[in-house]
């Protein structure tokens, strides 16, 4: 069953087409899913599925909420790593000032769920792209919408369109710096859009602040990575100086990044001109550290501590120790064809692999769970197949039920219609739907 046909109802009827859904089981409300008392190792839930350790995530949410508030900061959690409006919701409840969603489409989907604040992080094409973006927003005046720009072409098209009617609701124009993807390379490039958007203005239609995304930038290399960040959070701070300039001393600003693991940089290097601007707001946009995992982040808030970044109270604090990895993917050994190799019913359809394989952590049999050593480790996925290597003494047998960590959320959740929020029995305690098109 697609998303597509379940977000027609806020609490639709959900049946056995859907990953996890028990088979042969009559179709249940999603609201009903939770009182079922599923667990992903039962027998009678269908696998694969995904789940969501609820302890673990309430647990990120707090400590990097503590974070930012202790900073001084906002943050607009990035909405594409769950495509959820209700955990969305969730976390706004928690504090965040809003959401930040990639395209039109998922701009759709959140203002359909009820928010209204939102940064559409990224370029969206031409004067086509931005006919769709005003006639979805014309429906929606009480929006707050800012959006990435970094052509002249661009801000022309969003111009046009916004010229055209007066219906629309205000749309604010954040000029993107860039290295490595989108944004623009040098300083004068951006004062000559920021100049042309402030050309164009009306009341509808404004220069809203300054944007960039430093993750896109890392290297293999800490040191390199340290410095493409440093240079681009500075060139940000030059530009903020340079804008508040332009807009005089009264005029909100917005400067938005931190969209990745390496949030901690961008606080460092322009918390003191956010702090020098009482009308400037600092807007973090990390949104898979809520979920963390056992893979990319894993990696990257090692990272984090070697830089002593995750400062709460006035002192570093381990990152690593405080996040705790929120999603598994849960498959049953399907074959055992050789010593040493289990196939287990788990693939490319349903984890993430590009950035690093999922792991085994845990094997179910008969209700009981074995912890599995490191010496047990995926080495392949097909379509529909996980090949896990087994150390020796493993005695993973056809039917056992194994639970794996995943690497990089984002690229995981999207192949799910429903993430299954567990307790810490792994009992089935919320079903949240999915919005990915």
């Amino acid at each position: 069953m697609s998303d597509a046909t379940l977000t027609n109802a806020s609490d639709p009827v959900i049946d056995d087409r859907v990953r996890g859904y028990p088979a042969g089981h009559p179709g249940l409300r999603l609201s009903a899913i939770a009182g079922q008392g599923w667990k992903p190792f039962d027998g009678d839930m269908s696998l694969p599925l995904i789940s969501l350790d609820e302890a673990a995530f309430a647990s990120n949410v707090d400590l990097m909420m503590t974070y930012v508030r202790e900073q001084g900061v906002e943050i607009a959690p990035h909405a594409k790593t769950p495509m959820s409006p209700t955990i969305a919701a969730r976390l706004v409840e928690a504090g965040a000032s809003g959401v930040t969603v990639a395209d039109i489409r998922q701009t759709s989907v959140m203002l359909k769920g009820g928010f209204r604040r939102l940064i559409l992080a990224n370029e969206i094409g031409g004067r086509a792209a931005a006919r769709r973006l005003a006639y979805l927003l014309s429906a929606y005046p009480d929006a707050d919408v800012s959006i990435f720009v970094d052509s002249l072409e661009m801000m022309e098209a969003l111009s046009s369109a916004w010229s055209t009617s007066t219906d629309l609701p205000p749309l604010g124009l954040l000029v993107e710096l860039g290295a490595a993807r989108g944004g623009l390379r040098s300083s004068e490039a951006a004062l000559q859009l920021a100049d042309a958007i402030l050309e164009r203005e009306t009341a509808t239609f404004r220069l809203a602040g300054v944007a960039a995304y430093e993750g896109v930038a890392a290297t293999p290399d800490a040191a390199e990575t340290a410095l493409r960040i440093s240079t681009l959070v500075e060139r940000s701070a030059t530009l903020i100086s340079a804008l508040r300039q332009r807009l005089g001393p009264e005029r909100p600003m917005i400067v938005t990044a931190g969209g990745s693991v390496y949030f901690d940089m961008v606080v460092r290097g322009l918390k003191s001109a956010i702090v020098a601007d009482p009308n400037a707001v600092l807007v973090l946009r990390s949104g898979a550290i809520f979920f963390h995992d056992h893979g990319i982040y894993e990696r990257g808030l090692t990272g984090l501590d070697d830089r002593s970044g995750f400062v709460i109270g006035g002192k570093a604090v381990s990152a690593t120790s405080g996040f705790r990895p929120a999603l598994r993917v849960w498959a049953e050994v399907l074959s055992r064809p050789e010593p040493g190799l289990a196939v287990c019913g788990m693939g490319l359809r349903d984890v993430a692999a590009d950035q690093g394989l999922p792991r085994p952590l845990a094997f179910y049999r008969d209700g009981t769970n074995t912890a599995l050593a490191d010496t047990v480790h995926v080495t392949a996925l097909n379509d529909q197949h996980a090949f896990v290597s087994l150390g020796g003494g493993v005695d993973l047998r056809v039917g056992d039920v194994v639970e794996f960590g995943i690497s990089h959320p984002c690229t995981c959740l999207d192949r799910h219609a429903i993430v299954y929020g567990l307790d810490d029995d792994h009992c089935v305690v919320a079903a949240y739907l999915t919005n990915f098109g």
